[in-house]
């Protein structure tokens, strides 16, 4: 794969954030946390409430219809925008960690018994390891004990499939798809062959909705969760795609309160605009501006590339990493040199990175890329990385 090169096809995309444009000395790189929004989602929303806000059904004028509209619309629109057929089931949550948490405690809860077993990941973001430890003891106090087995993972740090715990009662997988730290592709289109046919697997898609183009069809998982703000939407919502074949359709417990109608909004407005970008391409250049940092940092000795090593190269063939790039200053720790970068306008994330208990336990510097950013602010991250070498 070439290096990022910039273009006028990226220069155009990049004009569509008012953000950025109208900060031209800042280099936003923080976008695993969360991503500017085009012009065209922020139109989208502000449409929607000057023209026709109101509650979802809860009325009958033509407002309320029309918002009941957008939301049924935009259900649909997930469904299209991860390849899954009209029948799976599309759950509006306040985010990724709400939807795991939804489908671990409504959801997987009832359907343990006593001696059950789940496989999770110890050492991906703590939202996909917390809810399904909470979900298992829940059932603690009820009296049936669960047994919580950890995903293996291999020297890569990608899962080890095999090395996967499947036994005869085992009745849950959660995964990730991209780690937030590593970057990596964790391969779960290896799950479903390792599983076999009946044990439902749940995805963390919380770097990879959005940031690269995947079917549900092509994993066969039952769970897709995601954010809308890391995927180019507002804040505040994302959704819970539901496969609705291994065990009872997923529904949330309890009474569905009033929706996040712009968040839904926005979502929509993000899908289509992503489309329209093409993911594809939108995935090729984010993963060319990540060569590009790796293959800098692979020549400064006082840094320390966490995740794969034999993906540094720009030229390498093993697998790339999806635009996050995570590392560490030998002698300068990683919240002072946080503040170095922030001072020469480079906004990274300096900390823990929300790990799960077995993940990295020293801080380190976080750098995301999107297709907003430019080979000239990698460039300008290196030149000063390269200062402190």
């Amino acid at each position: 794969m070439t290096l990022a090169l910039r273009s006028d096809w990226q220069t155009a995309v990049r004009t569509q954030f008012p953000l950025l444009t109208a900060n031209p000395g800042v280099a936003y790189l923080d976008s695993a946390a969360t991503s500017q929004k085009p012009q065209a989602v922020l139109d989208a929303v502000m449409a929607y409430l000057t023209s026709e806000n109101a509650n979802a059904a809860r009325g009958t004028y033509p407002w309320a219809n029309r918002t009941t509209a957008r939301i049924e619309d935009a259900r649909d629109r997930v469904r299209r925008f991860l390849g899954s057929p009209d029948n799976t089931g599309v759950h509006f949550v306040s985010g990724t960690t709400d939807g795991l948490r939804t489908v671990a405690l409504d959801w997987l809860v009832p359907r343990l018994n006593d001696g059950d077993e789940i496989i999770v990941p110890f050492a991906d973001h703590s939202a996909n390891l917390v809810p399904w430890l909470d979900a298992a003891g829940q059932l603690r106090r009820q009296g049936a004990e669960v047994v919580v087995r950890p995903m293996p993972y291999d020297a890569a740090h990608d899962y080890d499939i095999a090395r996967l715990p499947i036994g005869p009662r085992t009745r849950f997988i959660a995964a990730t798809h991209v780690h937030h730290v590593y970057g990596n592709d964790m391969n779960v289109h290896r799950l479903r062959a390792a599983a076999g046919p009946d044990i439902p697997i749940c995805l963390d898609a919380a770097q990879s909705f959005g940031h690269m183009p995947f079917s549900v069809a092509d994993l066969d998982v039952d769970f897709v969760v995601f954010s809308g703000h890391k995927a180019m939407a507002l804040p505040g919502v994302g959704a819970v795609w539901s496969a609705d074949k291994r065990g009872p359709a997923f529904a949330p417990a309890g009474w569905s309160g009033s929706p996040n109608t712009a968040g839904i909004v926005s979502l929509a407005a993000a899908m289509d605009w992503l489309t329209s970008v093409g993911l594809h391409r939108i995935s090729s250049y984010v993963v060319s501006l990540g060569r590009r940092l790796t293959a800098g940092l692979a020549g400064l000795r006082s840094y320390e590339v966490l995740g794969c090593q034999d993906s540094l190269a720009a030229t390498s063939t093993v697998q790339p990493r999806h635009g996050i790039v995570t590392f560490r200053h030998r002698d300068i720790g990683s919240n002072d040199l946080g503040f170095i970068l922030a001072s020469d306008g480079l906004l990274v994330r300096a900390d823990g990175h929300c790990q799960g208990s077995e993940g990295e336990t020293t801080s380190s510097v976080r750098v995301s890329l999107q297709v907003y950013n430019t080979p000239e602010e990698v460039d300008r991250l290196l030149a000063v990385l390269t200062s402190l070498d």
